[in-house]
Protein backbone atom coordinates (compact mmCIF):
# COMPACT_ATOMS: atom_id res chain seq x y z
CA UNK A 1 0.00 0.00 0.00
CA UNK A 2 1.51 3.75 0.17
CA UNK A 3 1.23 5.74 2.50
CA UNK A 4 1.25 9.56 2.15
CA UNK A 5 2.50 11.77 5.22
CA UNK A 6 1.34 15.27 5.44
CA UNK A 7 2.77 17.83 8.09
CA UNK A 8 0.22 20.09 9.31
CA UNK A 9 -0.08 23.71 8.32
CA UNK A 10 1.52 26.70 10.12
CA UNK A 11 -0.12 27.05 14.13
CA UNK A 12 -0.33 29.72 16.19
CA UNK A 13 1.31 30.11 19.51
CA UNK A 14 -0.15 29.55 22.54
CA UNK A 15 -0.25 29.15 26.40
CA UNK A 16 -2.10 27.65 28.73
CA UNK A 17 -2.43 27.08 32.41
CA UNK A 18 -3.67 23.57 32.77
CA UNK A 19 -3.72 20.93 30.51
CA UNK A 20 -1.50 20.67 26.74
CA UNK A 21 -1.50 23.32 24.61
CA UNK A 22 -3.42 22.65 21.44
CA UNK A 23 -3.23 25.59 19.04
CA UNK A 24 -5.50 25.77 15.39
CA UNK A 25 -3.82 27.24 12.45
CA UNK A 26 -3.46 30.73 11.41
CA UNK A 27 -4.61 31.89 8.36
CA UNK A 28 -1.46 31.42 6.38
CA UNK A 29 -1.54 27.64 7.85
CA UNK A 30 -5.50 27.34 6.73
CA UNK A 31 -4.26 28.19 3.23
CA UNK A 32 -1.44 25.79 3.35
CA UNK A 33 -4.18 23.38 4.20
CA UNK A 34 -6.31 24.14 0.84
CA UNK A 35 -3.27 23.18 -0.82
CA UNK A 36 -2.57 19.88 -0.16
CA UNK A 37 -5.60 19.05 -1.85
CA UNK A 38 -4.61 20.20 -5.56
CA UNK A 39 -0.91 18.42 -4.69
CA UNK A 40 -2.57 15.19 -4.37
CA UNK A 41 -5.56 15.32 -6.95
CA UNK A 42 -3.70 12.60 -9.04
CA UNK A 43 -3.47 9.91 -6.25
CA UNK A 44 -6.16 7.40 -5.04
CA UNK A 45 -7.24 8.23 -1.69
CA UNK A 46 -9.10 5.46 0.18
CA UNK A 47 -8.86 6.76 3.81
CA UNK A 48 -7.65 10.31 5.74
CA UNK A 49 -6.02 9.90 9.09
CA UNK A 50 -5.23 12.30 11.37
CA UNK A 51 -3.36 13.13 14.82
CA UNK A 52 -6.07 14.47 17.39
CA UNK A 53 -3.67 17.46 17.63
CA UNK A 54 -6.28 20.22 16.14
CA UNK A 55 -3.29 21.32 14.00
CA UNK A 56 -3.44 17.90 12.55
CA UNK A 57 -7.33 17.95 12.23
CA UNK A 58 -7.35 21.08 10.62
CA UNK A 59 -5.05 20.61 8.07
CA UNK A 60 -6.79 17.48 7.35
CA UNK A 61 -9.99 18.53 6.72
CA UNK A 62 -9.65 20.34 3.15
CA UNK A 63 -8.67 16.93 1.47
CA UNK A 64 -11.45 14.70 3.35
CA UNK A 65 -14.43 17.08 2.49
CA UNK A 66 -12.74 16.93 -1.09
CA UNK A 67 -12.53 12.91 -1.29
CA UNK A 68 -15.69 12.61 0.76
CA UNK A 69 -14.34 10.83 3.66
CA UNK A 70 -14.06 11.37 7.37
CA UNK A 71 -10.96 11.63 8.98
CA UNK A 72 -10.06 8.77 11.26
CA UNK A 73 -8.53 10.30 14.37
CA UNK A 74 -5.34 8.46 15.95
CA UNK A 75 -4.14 9.45 19.58
CA UNK A 76 -0.69 7.66 19.14
CA UNK A 77 0.02 9.82 16.04
CA UNK A 78 0.08 12.98 18.62
CA UNK A 79 3.43 14.95 19.08
CA UNK A 80 5.54 14.61 21.53
CA UNK A 81 4.94 18.03 23.09
CA UNK A 82 0.86 17.30 23.50
CA UNK A 83 0.79 17.44 26.97
CA UNK A 84 3.29 20.72 26.96
CA UNK A 85 1.50 23.85 28.10
CA UNK A 86 3.15 26.14 25.22
CA UNK A 87 3.42 25.48 22.19
CA UNK A 88 5.99 27.29 20.41
CA UNK A 89 6.22 27.52 16.47
CA UNK A 90 9.45 27.29 14.52
CA UNK A 91 10.51 30.34 13.50
CA UNK A 92 10.53 31.49 17.73
CA UNK A 93 12.18 29.01 18.75
CA UNK A 94 16.05 29.99 18.36
CA UNK A 95 14.68 33.25 20.18
CA UNK A 96 12.70 31.81 23.00
CA UNK A 97 14.45 28.60 23.84
CA UNK A 98 17.99 28.13 21.92
CA UNK A 99 19.31 24.87 24.03
CA UNK A 100 16.25 23.12 22.23
CA UNK A 101 16.51 24.57 19.05
CA UNK A 102 20.21 23.70 18.84
CA UNK A 103 18.87 19.96 20.03
CA UNK A 104 16.93 20.12 17.02
CA UNK A 105 19.15 21.81 14.57
CA UNK A 106 21.52 18.62 15.65
CA UNK A 107 18.94 15.86 14.62
CA UNK A 108 17.26 15.36 18.21
CA UNK A 109 14.23 15.77 20.24
CA UNK A 110 14.46 17.99 23.35
CA UNK A 111 15.60 16.23 26.36
CA UNK A 112 12.81 15.46 28.01
CA UNK A 113 11.39 13.30 25.90
CA UNK A 114 11.35 9.81 26.31
CA UNK A 115 12.84 9.16 22.32
CA UNK A 116 11.97 5.04 22.23
CA UNK A 117 8.25 5.38 23.96
CA UNK A 118 7.71 8.21 21.76
CA UNK A 119 9.21 6.30 18.55
CA UNK A 120 7.65 3.20 19.88
CA UNK A 121 4.05 4.22 19.64
CA UNK A 122 4.67 6.05 16.11
CA UNK A 123 5.57 3.22 14.50
CA UNK A 124 3.26 1.14 16.01
CA UNK A 125 0.33 3.45 14.68
CA UNK A 126 1.61 4.08 11.52
CA UNK A 127 2.26 0.19 10.85
CA UNK A 128 -1.58 -0.46 12.50
CA UNK A 129 -2.47 2.23 9.24
CA UNK A 130 -0.90 0.26 6.68
CA UNK A 131 -2.38 -3.57 8.20
CA UNK A 132 -6.02 -1.82 7.66
CA UNK A 133 -4.78 -0.58 3.81
CA UNK A 134 -3.81 -3.81 2.22
CA UNK A 135 -3.17 -4.38 -1.53
CA UNK A 136 -2.77 -1.22 -3.76
CA UNK A 137 -4.50 0.90 -0.77
CA UNK A 138 -3.38 4.76 -0.44
CA UNK A 139 -3.88 6.14 3.19
CA UNK A 140 -3.15 9.74 3.68
CA UNK A 141 -2.15 10.38 6.83
CA UNK A 142 -1.95 14.25 8.61
CA UNK A 143 0.28 14.53 11.56
CA UNK A 144 3.70 16.40 13.09
CA UNK A 145 7.56 16.94 12.11
CA UNK A 146 8.60 14.66 14.59
CA UNK A 147 6.24 11.97 13.96
CA UNK A 148 6.99 11.91 10.69
CA UNK A 149 10.76 12.14 11.51
CA UNK A 150 10.63 9.25 13.45
CA UNK A 151 8.84 7.49 11.60
CA UNK A 152 11.63 7.85 8.89
CA UNK A 153 14.47 7.14 10.96
CA UNK A 154 12.49 3.99 11.99
CA UNK A 155 11.80 3.13 8.12
CA UNK A 156 15.45 3.85 6.82
CA UNK A 157 17.65 2.76 10.24
CA UNK A 158 19.09 6.19 11.02
CA UNK A 159 19.82 6.99 14.66
CA UNK A 160 19.06 10.18 14.89
CA UNK A 161 15.11 10.97 15.73
CA UNK A 162 14.48 14.15 13.18
CA UNK A 163 17.10 13.23 10.61
CA UNK A 164 14.63 15.24 7.77
CA UNK A 165 13.60 19.56 7.73
CA UNK A 166 10.08 19.24 6.96
CA UNK A 167 8.01 22.32 5.96
CA UNK A 168 4.76 22.93 6.72
CA UNK A 169 1.95 20.59 4.59
CA UNK A 170 5.05 18.82 3.14
CA UNK A 171 4.72 15.52 1.72
CA UNK A 172 6.00 12.16 2.24
CA UNK A 173 5.43 9.33 0.49
CA UNK A 174 6.48 5.24 1.50
CA UNK A 175 5.41 2.45 -0.13
CA UNK A 176 4.79 -0.40 2.32
CA UNK A 177 4.88 -4.21 1.05
CA UNK A 178 3.14 -6.83 2.74
CA UNK A 179 6.41 -8.57 3.69
CA UNK A 180 7.14 -6.05 5.82
CA UNK A 181 9.29 -3.54 3.43
CA UNK A 182 8.85 -0.30 3.68
CA UNK A 183 10.26 2.10 1.04
CA UNK A 184 10.65 5.87 1.33
CA UNK A 185 10.03 7.50 -2.23
CA UNK A 186 10.09 11.07 -1.44
CA UNK A 187 10.45 13.65 1.44
CA UNK A 188 9.05 17.22 2.28
CA UNK A 189 7.52 17.36 -1.60
CA UNK A 190 6.50 21.29 -0.87
CA UNK A 191 6.12 22.53 -4.84
CA UNK A 192 2.40 23.17 -4.31
CA UNK A 193 3.39 25.36 -0.90
CA UNK A 194 6.69 27.13 -1.39
CA UNK A 195 4.95 30.60 -2.12
CA UNK A 196 3.19 30.12 0.86
CA UNK A 197 6.48 28.97 3.09
CA UNK A 198 8.08 32.29 1.56
CA UNK A 199 5.40 34.04 3.22
CA UNK A 200 6.00 32.93 7.25
CA UNK A 201 7.57 34.77 9.64
CA UNK A 202 11.99 34.18 9.33
CA UNK A 203 13.51 32.40 12.40
CA UNK A 204 15.22 34.62 14.30
CA UNK A 205 17.57 34.24 17.30
CA UNK A 206 17.64 36.27 20.67
CA UNK A 207 19.61 39.43 19.08
CA UNK A 208 16.65 39.06 16.18
CA UNK A 209 18.96 37.89 13.97
CA UNK A 210 17.74 35.65 10.82
CA UNK A 211 18.68 31.99 11.63
CA UNK A 212 18.69 29.08 9.10
CA UNK A 213 19.22 25.04 9.65
CA UNK A 214 22.54 23.79 7.27
CA UNK A 215 19.73 23.60 4.56
CA UNK A 216 18.01 26.90 4.88
CA UNK A 217 14.45 25.36 6.14
CA UNK A 218 13.44 24.55 9.55
CA UNK A 219 14.52 21.18 11.28
CA UNK A 220 11.21 20.44 13.17
CA UNK A 221 8.58 22.76 14.79
CA UNK A 222 5.71 19.94 16.02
Amino acid sequence: MRLVLVRHGLPERVHTDGGGADPDLTPLGHEQAARVVGALEGDPVDAVYASTMRRARSTAVPLAAARGLEPRLVHDLREYDSDDREYVPVHELARSNPEVWQRMLNGNLPAHVDVEAFRGRVVAAMERVVEAHPGRGTAVVFAHAGVVNVYLAHVLGIALSLPFPLDYTGVTRIVASRDGLRKVRTVNEIAHVRDLLDMQPRQVDAAGRPVQSAVGTPVTGS
